[in-house]
């Protein structure tokens, strides 16, 4: 499974992420991979997963099919998203 991140940074939410990606690493040890939409990777993963909402975390499996997504705050639970790296 594999996990992302589509966030903007200098926004009013990117201090939310930053800190829920520090913490998730340090409980988990794991990195999630973080996507910012307007690059061009970015645009064409935001336009695959019907993204329109920032923040927003995916969950995908190996293969690229959605399985959870998470759109804007709250983020999710750093429980709720670990289930998804094992």
């Amino acid at each position: 499974m594999k996990i992302v991140v589509i966030y903007k940074d200098n926004t009013e939410h990117a201090r939310d992420v930053i800190v829920f990606l520090h913490d998730f690493e340090y409980q988990t040890g794991h990195q999630l991979e973080v996507v910012n939409p307007d690059t061009q990777e970015g645009a064409q993963l935001c336009e695959l997963y019907d993204v329109l909402e920032f923040p927003t975390i995916i969950a995908t499996s190996d293969d690229g099919a959605m399985q959870k997504i998470w759109n804007g705050l709250p983020l999710p639970t750093i429980n709720e998203l670990s289930y998804y790296i094992q």
